[in-house]
């Protein structure tokens, strides 16, 4: 995909503040820390737009990402920080069901875990929350560079088995360090947002 203009439409915390436009968005949501940020910015060929921190539960807005006018890119707070209050969580919890269950424009959510990791029950629950309001499930596993070589196969077949993938799910190995996943991903974005007979 040729990319122009990127630019941060708004980080909204309610619906009311949602952005007033029909173009497509796609989604990103996982755990804090799992690398949404970064993944948004290797798509978009930008290095800082969104803002990527190593302190997890940094991002707790919906942040929207203008396209060309043509998609939003859409961050998703993270979940599954222990030092967030529960009035946090449960407000994180109605912002990410008011959001997933109501917002029309949304084309698909795409989960993220990390890689070197076996999926949290965080992970399988938003899993399975993707599966209820989506056709199928597309997760991205991030940090592959972090991987040894030996670890790859046996790693992708955990995050598979434990999150109940089918065979109509997708599975996308991702690393900062090329470009593969990079442009997987956005072939799989170009498919959803305008699908001929058969694809999706």
């Amino acid at each position: 995909m040729n990319i122009n203009n990127v630019s941060l439409t708004i980080s909204a915390v309610s619906k009311q503040q949602y952005p007033k436009t029909d173009i497509p968005e796609f989604a990103f949501a996982g755990r804090s820390n799992v690398g949404k940020s970064s993944l948004i910015n290797k798509l978009l060929n930008r290095k800082s737009l969104a803002r990527v921190s190593g302190t997890p539960g940094k991002t707790i807005t919906i942040n929207f990402y203008n396209v060309d006018d043509t998609i939003h890119l859409v961050d998703l707070p993270g979940y599954g920080y222990a030092k967030r209050s529960k009035s946090e969580i449960e407000k994180w919890g109605k912002m990410m069901e008011d959001y997933l269950s109501s917002r029309q424009q949304l084309v698909q959510t795409i989960l993220l875990v990390d890689s070197r990791h076996e999926p949290t029950s965080d992970d399988i629950t938003m899993c399975e929350w993707i599966r209820h309001f989506h056709e199928r499930v597309i997760v991205v596993a991030t940090k592959m560079d972090k991987l040894k070589k030996r670890e790859i196969e046996p790693n992708l077949e955990r995050i598979w088995n434990v999150l109940g993938l089918t065979d109509d799910d997708i599975l996308v190995p991702f690393t900062n360090t090329d470009d593969e996943g990079k442009y997987t991903v956005w072939d799989m974005i170009e498919m959803m947002r305008a699908p001929e007979d058969g694809d999706y």
